[in-house]
């Protein structure tokens, strides 16, 4: 065994003795050469591709509180990010109902599934406010005079889609055409769980008559027939399309539930059982909103499946 000298080995030695190891080889193993990043472009005629598209100059210019608390910023800040998420999750559900009337489950299931995710968000941006003392909100309370977030037209028309119709929530909006018009329209069509329930007629389940031909501009009421229908599909085949439609409609439902039991909490934690701002019964209102189940039959028909 040749004795060690701490000289270094050279590479063509190893050329030698290892035909295969070259030159190449050797400066394979080195580390590469590391290289700058590419400066940005910075220099745009006008303003920036991003603020064209995002409009964040119109956004961030968009809040004008009405009182000196600090604490208002973050209120209106926070309601305005949720009529964002409104925005998005009434496109989610008209989506799915064009893809319900035409047969395309596929493409129902994946808007559902896309609300879900936008729905948690919706839900998690009560956190800002979940915790308000009453001290804290009375600091600029007054300061919304009758404003309240039942007035909220794009929140209408998420309980329209849902089923929750009634002609009556139109009249706040009077005054703002374009809303008023879009809200009537949105009235007079079929709800989300309408389209779902067309749908499996077209399939062959027996939704009745009452059901299918019923005044879509009024409140859904629940049906033991449906009931009936959800129970078959929910004691056969999980895979099956259809229940997979009602377990994505069922998971927009939990979380519409969890939505107006977090408003419920976070409105008694800040003003206990004081009047609504608008003019509403304040928490007792909420409390009869949250006892109320979204597609009703989804909920009840897991009693009675087998």
């Amino acid at each position: 065994m040749p004795a060690e000298t701490g000289a270094p080995v050279s590479v063509m030695a190893g050329a030698d003795r290892y035909p295969e190891y070259t030159q190449e080889t050797a400066m394979s193993h080195e580390a590469p050469e590391t290289q700058e990043p590419e400066t940005p472009h910075l220099d745009f005629h006008g303003t920036t591709p991003y603020e064209d598209y995002v409009q964040a100059d119109v956004l961030t210019h968009l809040q004008h509180t009405l009182s000196d608390d600090p604490g208002e910023m973050v209120f209106l800040v926070t309601t305005q990010v949720m009529e964002l998420w409104f925005t998005v999750i009434v496109h989610e559900w008209e989506t799915a109902s064009r893809a319900l009337r035409s047969d395309d489950v596929p493409t129902a299931v994946a808007a559902l599934k896309r609300s879900v995710r936008e729905l948690e968000a919706l839900n998690a941006s009560w956190k800002p406010l979940g915790q308000l003392t009453p001290a804290q909100f009375n600091a600029y309370r007054s300061a919304l005079g009758e404003g309240s977030g039942f007035q909220s037209a794009m929140y209408r028309r998420m309980e329209f889609l849902l089923g929750d119709k009634s002609a009556s929530m139109l009249v706040p909006h009077r005054g703002a055409p374009r809303v008023h018009a879009e809200l009537e329209k949105a009235l007079h069509e079929p709800s989300l769980y309408d389209e779902a329930l067309q749908l499996l007629a077209r399939r062959g389940h027996a939704i009745p008559a009452s059901v299918l031909e019923r005044d879509v501009s009024r409140r859904y009421e629940p049906s033991e027939e449906v009931e009936a229908v959800w129970t078959a599909l929910y004691s056969g085949d999980e895979s099956d399309e259809l229940a997979r439609l009602g377990e994505a409609l069922t998971d927009v439902a939990e979380l519409v539930w969890r939505w107006r039991n977090d408003h419920l909490v976070a409105t008694r934690r800040a003003m206990g059982s004081k009047a609504g701002t608008g003019g509403s019964a304040g928490v007792a209102w909420l409390e009869k909103r949250a006892r109320k189940n979204v597609f009703p039959e989804l909920w009840s028909s897991r009693t009675l499946a087998t």
